[in-house]
């Protein structure tokens, strides 16, 4: 009893500067007891449990929560953190995915460039795109489901109303579902 209460006592002293010293230690078989450094996934993906009138296989993007779920067949279904469009650019309505591409380029559409002409005209695919390892395109909107190279922004209202997702997540997402995909975007 005694050293566990010397243990959290000396845990709750610990400076941050120190507690880099125990990132990989293990403090009485309960794992790691600090983490050092930003997690490559701030909202990690899991499945919880999930109820609704949707197919299975149906994706629903809730931009309240900043969540998209991947309904399942057992009344569960797999929730991903996404980052959603900033105040004025969020949007609510069904949709299909009508394309997929992995490492796609990106071309501003012309209304983001009228609000930033610094923006390059055309980005080839690749680590420094902003669309990320992968994209399924939603209808004929403008809009995406998309990969990001700023993975701090998911859980966050930042886009332009696309919604953002780490590049693992939307590889995940993307080798799950097909052109055609019912995609339910709720604010």
């Amino acid at each position: 009893m005694f050293r566990s209460v010397a243990l959290f006592a000396l845990a709750l002293a610990v400076t941050p500067a120190a507690a880099q010293e125990f990132d990989s230690r293990e403090i009485m078989g309960f794992g790691p007891f600090f983490r050092s450094g930003p997690s490559a996934n701030p909202v990690p993906r899991e499945t919880v449990m999930y109820t609704g009138n949707y197919a299975p296989g149906t994706i629903v993007v809730n931009t309240a929560e900043r969540r998209l779920y991947l309904v399942q067949a057992n009344g569960t279904a797999l929730r991903y953190g996404i980052g959603v469009g900033r105040d004025g650019f969020r949007w609510s309505g069904t949709h299909r995915i009508t394309a997929k591409k992995e490492w796609p380029s990106w071309t501003p559409p012309a209304q983001m460039l009228r609000r930033r002409p610094d923006l390059p005209r055309h980005m080839a695919g690749g680590e420094d795109n902003p669309l990320g390892a992968r994209a399924m395109y939603l209808g004929s909107t403008l809009y995406r489901i998309h990969g990001s190279n700023e993975p701090e922004t998911i859980g966050q209202a930042v886009s332009s109303g696309c919604f953002r997702m780490t590049n693992d997540d939307v590889k995940d997402l993307y080798d799950r579902v097909g052109v055609g995909t019912v995609v339910v975007v709720k604010n």
